[in-house]
Order: structure tokens, then sequence, then C-alpha cells
């Protein structure tokens, strides 16, 4: 079920569903292990010597996947026991909460993004999180809630696009999502997820970079039979590395910059500067 229909299901009407989900999204960024606690992406083939700057243990990345070699005096737990020796671990797929490998409340994610290795350290007592202040959001607005129709491509494409991080990766697109803002048919390219059918889309507007972060999320959810799908603004999300520069957030693909002001949504986190953003 996605965000928009649980936030539905949950109110009297859409402007209460909508203060319900942004809510549960402040809950969430705020959470000990979600976003803002994140305070390093290290990946194993910048250290060559398996150490990674104020984590203990040593990482090394093989064909198999990451190998973690600790001592007692590490400190590090493995599935909630201390752990010291040898362990092969392969990507964490939960909740960062839920990581195997922990260091005290600190929890070390294991992540593989296109053959690459890295460790994320998420740690509950980040400056970021204590700073934290909310999230700038339009009120809600019905004249952002458009019908839209996806148009699948038939088989996935790969874009290369940049990420946040100045690197380039591929990015996998199913489909076109179009809809009629201002009397005028705009489309998006959006991702599919395999598991469930949900839309994705990575987009910017005539608002990106100024009172708005550089780029946002949308997850329209899934289409149904026809093909048809609600394109809700009001739910625009704002992407992980807006909370942290350790992310690897995708830009937008080329043709996903929108030529009008989406003033509803998640803008920016509270206090960001237009600079900054």
């Amino acid at each position: 079920m996605s965000d928009h229909e649980a936030g539905g299901l949950a109110a009297d009407g859409p402007d209460t569903a909508w203060k319900q989900w942004h809510e549960r999204r402040l809950a969430s960024v705020s959470a000990p292990y979600g976003p803002l606690s994140l305070t390093g992406t290290h990946w194993l083939a910048d250290a060559p010597e398996g150490r990674i700057p104020a984590v203990p243990g040593r990482w090394r990345a093989t064909a198999g996947g990451v190998v973690l070699s600790a001592g007692p005096g590490d400190g590090l737990s493995l599935d909630g026991e201390p752990f010291a020796g040898d362990a092969v671990l392969a990507a964490d797929e939960g909740p960062a909460g839920e990581a195997r490998v922990a260091a005290g409340d600190v929890r070390l994610v294991v992540i593989l993004r296109e053959g690459e290795w890295a460790v994320r350290v998420y740690d509950p007592a980040a400056e970021a999180r204590r700073a934290f202040g909310g999230i700038e959001a339009g009120p809600y607005d019905p004249g952002f809630v458009l019908p839209g129709h996806f148009r699948p491509y038939g088989e996935d494409q790969t874009v290369q696009v940049e990420n946040v991080d100045g690197r380039t990766r591929g990015l996998g697109l199913g489909g076109e999502l179009s809809f009629v803002h201002g009397g005028v048919e705009h489309t998006l390219q959006v991702a599919v997820d395999h598991g469930d059918g949900s839309l994705w889309a990575v987009f910017a507007d005539a608002t990106s970079g100024t009172s708005s972060y550089r780029f946002r999320f949308l997850r329209p959810g899934v289409p149904t039979a026809d093909r048809s799908v609600t394109v809700d603004f009001n739910r625009a999300l704002l992407p992980p590395c807006a909370f942290a520069e350790h992310f690897i957030c995708p830009f937008p693909p080329p043709g996903n910059t929108l030529p009008f002001a989406v003033e509803a949504g998640e803008r920016r986190p509270k206090r960001a500067l237009a600079a900054a953003i």
C-alpha cells in the first residue's frame, strides 16, 4: 500500500490525510536511524587497508561479499551478539536500525551499488538529527492532484545520470508518466518497482534550487489495470540527501525538469539557506 493510500484510509478528507502523512514523514525522517542519523558512506575501494575512519574492525570487499574482521576490543556486535573473528556480510536489505553489525548504538550498514561495496554509519546522536527543525512544505493544494497515465517502455532502460556525490551512475527507468497541468501535457520518466509495480520519479521544477531543494522524489503508487494513476504533487518528497550529504541520490534524468513551479509538497529542511539547497 502506498503512502497516499494509507493516508487516505486514516483521514476524513484529503487535507487531513495530507497533514497525517506529513506528520508521519517528520517522525520517519527524525527517527533514531532515519536519514538524519547518517554520518558517513565509506567506499571500501577507497580503504585498501580495510580501515574506515572512526569505525572499528577491518572491512574488505571480496567477490563473495564484505569480510569483516574484528577483535574483542573493537566492541562490535553481529546479529545482536558480541562479535570477534571473521564474517562474510551481504548487503543489508532492511531498515538501518535492523543492520546486522552494530557498535553500541551506532549501526553499520553494508551496501552494494553497481558492483561497489560501502559501509554506512548511522548514529542516533548525529548533529543533524539533534538540530533538525522540521520540513518546509506547501499547504495542501487540490490543484496539484492530477490524473495521470503510465506508458511502460516494454523493457527497462538505463540512463546515466549524475549523482549528488559528483559521480555518474545508471538509473533504471520503466516508462513515462503523463499528466496535464495548466492545459499542457507533461511527462516524467519513472522507475518501476519490480516488487509491487509502484512508480518512482526524480524531478525538478521552477522552484528547484531556490525555494525548494535541487530536486525531489514522487511516488505516485501502482497504476490501475488501465494504467491510470493519480499524480499528487502534495506528496512530493525530499530525497534522503536533503537531510545528509552522505547519500548518493540521483539527479533527475533528461526531461524530468518541469517548466512550472511545484509549490506543493515538501520543499526543504527548515532553516536551509537558499545557497545550500
